[in-house]
């Protein structure tokens, strides 16, 4: 989908340069960073797809891992 917004002319001197530096377009790179805006804003996003992983998995250590994930992401400052 194509939209038009408005940036600050520093911020998109810096995009733009970090696109020709890392070889990708400049909206690959707006595209890479609202997405990770987005999952930094929106928590339970995570858990809702940690959540699809464990429970797509036939590992007999589920239990375990389940668990051990749930006491990582406690003890995690997001």
């Amino acid at each position: 989908m194509k939209t038009a917004v408005s940036i600050p002319d520093s911020v998109f001197r810096r995009a733009d340069q970090f696109a020709r530096m890392a070889g990708r377009s400049r909206s690959a790179v707006y595209a890479a960073a609202l997405e990770e805006y987005l999952a930094r804003h929106e928590p339970d996003a995570v858990t809702r797809a940690m959540n699809r992983v464990v429970e797509q998995g036939d590992d007999p250590n589920r239990e375990f891992v389940g668990v051990a994930a749930r006491r990582v992401l406690e003890r995690t400052e997001w």
